[in-house]
């Protein structure tokens, strides 16, 4: 196989959708609050934030391997159960962890420099904390992808956390708007975790990967799943009734008959693999397309 190939597979650029959406949303609640919208800035923040991603698939590979979790899963999927590069042979766990570092510190220099351009603390901040909870995701001591903090730390991680970000690069400031915007991104892409967390159920539970699917069982968990979905649009349909939200944010329910889609399917095959990957390729969709939604609402609507 190609090399530049086998390193884009390990990648997994597929996902990177989960940093483009924050940092492209943060951006455009900026611009929507100021005015203001500079085009060097956002692409250097876009660059960063996809380096700390790729280390953060790098590592999670590196560790998911050293623990036997990607090997003993023998059900991997094309949402799930890692790039594969590593149980397959194709690339060595030294590799791939270097890789990872890395990334790291190539998403970490922008980092800096964007912090130098805006001033202040704040960019350093929000940076060690992301890459902190990229590398320890499944790094020890912490190992948060083993623990029930696993989706809060990813809701956290692609939700306040790079859509706030983003939005100080451009404003300069903090707004609790871009917080509470943030939110409903921040439950979609826990959500794709969430989801893809079925087909791996038995690998995570034999590597004690001890996630919310795993902890309640995939017949609660489901519920969980269906409860989070619906609270997105309950969160926008609010944040339009309060004034939070621009009126334009409406467009995002456009998304709603393909939530509901999803739900029915995880609901009648939770339990099995194949039967269930629509679902898990649904929650990657919807949270792509609503978070495009709410990019453009912030970008044509107005106060």
């Amino acid at each position: 196989m190609n090399r530049i190939l086998v390193w884009i597979i390990a990648a997994r650029p597929q996902f990177f959708t989960a940093t483009i959406v924050p940092i492209a949303l943060g951006a455009a609640v900026a611009r929507y609050d100021t005015g203001y919208f500079d085009w060097g800035l956002f692409w250097m923040t876009l660059i960063g934030g996809i380096f700390i991603h790729a280390g953060l698939d790098f590592t999670n590979d590196y560790y998911d391997f050293k623990t036997g979790n990607d090997v003993a899963n023998k059900t991997p999927t094309p949402f799930s159960g890692g790039s594969r590069v590593l149980p397959e042979g194709i690339l060595k766990p030294r590799q791939v962890q270097l890789a990872g570092l890395i990334c790291f510190a190539a998403g970490s220099a922008i980092g800096l420099y964007l912090n130098y351009i805006c001033g202040g603390y704040m960019i350093l901040l929000i940076g060690v904390v992301g890459v902190l909870i990229a590398y320890f995701y499944n790094a020890d001591p912490l190992k948060i992808g083993y623990t029930r903090l696993s989706e809060l730390s990813t809701g956290f991680g692609f939700g306040p956390l790079m859509v706030l970000g983003a939005y100080y690069v451009q404003a300069r400031k903090l707004s609790w708007e871009a917080f509470f915007v943030s939110i409903p991104i921040a439950i979609l892409i826990a959500l794709v975790q969430f989801i893809n967390q079925f087909p791996d159920y038995e690998a995570d539970k034999a590597a004690h990967k001890n996630n919310t699917v795993v902890m309640a069982g995939k017949a609660k968990a489901v519920g969980y799943y269906r409860f989070f979905l619906i609270s997105v649009y309950v969160i926008v349909l609010s944040g339009m009734a309060l004034g939070i939200f621009p009126f334009a944010a409406v467009i995002t329910f456009v998304t709603l008959p393909v939530a509901i889609k999803a739900i029915r399917v995880a609901g009648a095959h939770f339990d099995k693999i194949k039967e269930l990957l629509p679902a898990n390729a649904l929650t990657i969709a919807i949270h792509l397309s609503f978070g495009i939604l709410f990019v453009v609402a912030y970008l044509w609507g107005k106060k």
